[in-house]
Parts: structure tokens; sequence; C-alpha cells
């Protein structure tokens, strides 16, 4: 039984910072997601370009921040 729980949350985000993964097994834990999302009907998305403006006035706005 855990009895502290940000003690062992501490050490999982200690122990994930350390591990490196490779690509391979980097894109093993993608295609596994993406077969989930497709299992799932999330994925592929119905019209790839939705909310495309959102996403562009947040990177203008992250840019204009990185440049000040």
């Amino acid at each position: 039984m855990i009895k502290n729980r940000d003690i062992l949350e501490r050490l999982e985000r200690e122990i994930i910072k350390k591990e490196r993964l490779s690509f391979k097994h980097a894109l093993a834990l993608f295609e596994a997601m993406w077969k989930e999302g497709v299992n799932l009907g999330v994925l592929p998305p119905k019209n790839p370009l939705e909310g495309i403006e959102v996403d562009i006035k947040i990177a203008r706005i992250l840019n204009c921040l990185k440049n000040s």
C-alpha cells in the first residue's frame, strides 16, 4: 500500500527524466497510440485544418514573446 503519494510521484518523475528512449522505442509508442486513436474513432481527424487559426494565433504570440 502506498502511504506517501508525493514521494512516489517524485520518484517516478526522476526516473522518467533519467530514462532516454531510443528512436525505435519512441516510434513504437507513437504507433501504438495512433492505433488506439484510430480504434477509438478520434484519428485521423475529419478536417485536419480545423482549429488551425487558433494555432497560428498562439504561434504568433509565442514568437513575439520569444523575440522580446
